[in-house]
């Protein structure tokens, strides 16, 4: 099935696979991140909710990701790095650096606060993923909390390795926490013959492209590049030139409307605008203890009503 190439916002008649490209966005002072989730017509795939991929960059004679302390609500931070380190700080009084090869997982339940900045003596290169998990209603009011993990599924099928992040995969499964059925998993290719990827019927799929050109049923996949999938297939075939690095994310689909704004995910105008204000009065989410810089403040609402919408983008009441 081809994919659709398009600008962001442009309907699709054949709703098969999208290819996006994303957009650059500024992250803190120094680093810039490119944008692939949310998009006006692909909002989400299962509960991933945001993707943010960043790198590789050249941080050698640079201070790397300097993000202050800042808030989040109903959603999991889900923080993956193929190069650099990043050291993590937030209102729990968790301190953990995160290198190749391990996850974070911050759970933000009501409410925590967290930042996020490259160590002073920090790898020449930085390259890696932020992602957002929407947590379902009966979740996102819980209590917040963090998690490291140092240790991960890996394995390998042929020229195929496997690191399994989140989830359920070919037998394995993920000692990270998550509230609905989900799956990250990044793919390794060793050679240049194509691999068939089993895949669910009952979960929207997305590939993107980490390092190195690959192909996705045929489709080029360029280097940050989303390929979003959809539903209902039962495979997937990956080809890609020898060291290419693919991360396929995957969920049943999340049905509850989102409002997404800032660092926050709700359901409502009002919830947004309550949690901001419990920002800028210095409640809820906490204190993030040694932090070098002070709290990012909040902008400003928008001058109209923030509306809540579905996975596809559209309005819900």
């Amino acid at each position: 099935m081809p994919a659709q190439t398009r600008p962001p916002g442009v309907a699709t008649a054949d709703p098969g696979s999208v290819l996006l490209p994303g957009h650059d966005v500024p992250l803190g002072r120094y680093t810039t991140v490119r944008r692939l989730l949310p998009q006006r017509t692909r909002r989400m795939v299962g509960a991933w909710c945001f993707v943010d991929h960043f790198g590789p960059d050249d941080v050698a004679e640079r201070p790397g990701m300097e993000v202050p302390p800042h808030p989040h609500t109903g959603l999991q931070t889900v923080t993956w790095l193929l190069d650099g380190e990043i050291l993590h700080r937030d209102s729990l009084g968790n301190v953990q650096p995160i290198r190749p090869g391990q996850l974070n997982v911050m759970t933000s339940g009501h409410g925590i606060a967290h930042s996020e900045r490259s160590p002073a003596e920090h790898p020449p290169l930085m390259h890696g993923v932020q992602l957002w998990v929407a947590l379902p209603d009966q979740a996102r009011s819980g209590a917040a909390a963090f998690a490291h993990h140092a240790e991960l599924p890996r394995w390998r099928d042929g020229d195929l390795g496997v690191t399994l992040l989140v989830g359920e995969f070919g037998g394995e499964r993920s000692p990270a926490q998550v509230y609905t059925p989900l799956l990250g998993a990044q793919l390794d290719l060793a050679g240049a013959d194509p691999v068939g990827l089993p895949l669910r019927r009952d979960f929207e799929y997305a590939l993107l492209a980490l390092d190195g050109t690959a192909e996705v049923d045929g489709v080029p996949v360029a280097p940050g590049a989303l390929l979003w999938l959809g539903a209902g297939r039962d495979a997937v075939t990956v080809r890609g030139i020898p060291g290419a690095r693919l991360l396929l994310l995957g969920g049943a689909p999340f049905d509850e409307p989102l409002v997404m704004w800032w660092n926050f995910v709700g359901r409502s105008h009002e919830e947004i605008a309550v949690a901001r204000e419990d920002w800028m009065a210095g409640r809820r989410f906490g204190v993030v203890a040694a932090d070098p810089d002070p709290p990012l403040p909040a902008p400003a609402l928008p001058s109209v009503r923030l509306k809540a919408r579905d996975r596809d983008g559209g309005l819900r009441d």
